[in-house]
């Protein structure tokens, strides 16, 4: 299968990327770390990118859309399907990925309603040593004052920063949601997730 999944900040996208790539073997694409794979490899493409991660920039649509371009045309992608997280973020990226002959069979829209989105991340604290992401009221932390004391709360996991995010995000889909129209569907991202992941799996599947 070739996927492709939305949601906003704090949407539980990442445990449904997960549930999906255990389920269907797929390899898992975040432009993220597709970036940072490039930049530490040295390529061509990295090195661009490396330019305007330094001072702090955007990366241009045509190094992104490069990136991802090169890293769906590797073996595992070919031969196992992809799951692309995050990607495309804007029409241009949409049409791009079009063009160049790149289609998915599934695009997966996670909503979530705003007030639900921003308390969960106003509550999300992270453990810089385990990795770990807890919520003190979803998920608390361990009670072990030593974990406790080092968690730390992201600078853009407040209200005023999240509500930016979640307009943003809502810019970007509404741009590529009419590309994808065909192979849509919307998921309710309030509620169980193993419930969510199984619909998920279902839709998928077909």
């Amino acid at each position: 299968p070739k996927i492709i999944i939305a949601g906003a900040p704090a949407s539980g996208k990442g445990t449904q990327c997960e549930f999906i790539v255990d389920k269907f073997g797929v390899v898992h694409i975040s432009t993220g770390d597709a970036l940072r794979e490039q930049v530490s490899q040295g390529t061509e493409l990295g090195k661009l990118a490396k330019e305007y991660m330094d001072k702090g920039a955007l990366v241009p649509d045509d190094v992104i859309i490069g990136i991802v371009e090169s890293r769906l045309s590797k073996e595992d992608c070919q031969e196992k399907g992809w799951l692309l997280d995050g990607f495309p973020r804007t029409g241009v990226q949409a049409s791009a990925m079009a063009k160049a002959g790149i289609e998915a069979d599934k695009f997966i829209l996670l909503n979530v309603p705003d007030d639900v989105l921003i308390e969960r991340c106003v509550g999300r604290r992270s453990d810089p040593v385990t990795g770990k992401i807890y919520h003190l009221k979803f998920n608390p932390p361990p009670e072990d004052p030593e974990v406790q004391g080092r968690l730390v709360h992201r600078s853009d996991d407040t209200e005023e920063a999240m509500g930016k995010r979640i307009t943003m995000y809502k810019s970007n889909v509404d741009a590529i949601k009419d590309y994808y129209k065909e192979i849509t569907m919307e998921f309710d991202g309030v509620g169980d997730k193993m419930q969510l992941a199984q619909s998920i799996a279902d839709f998928v599947a077909k």
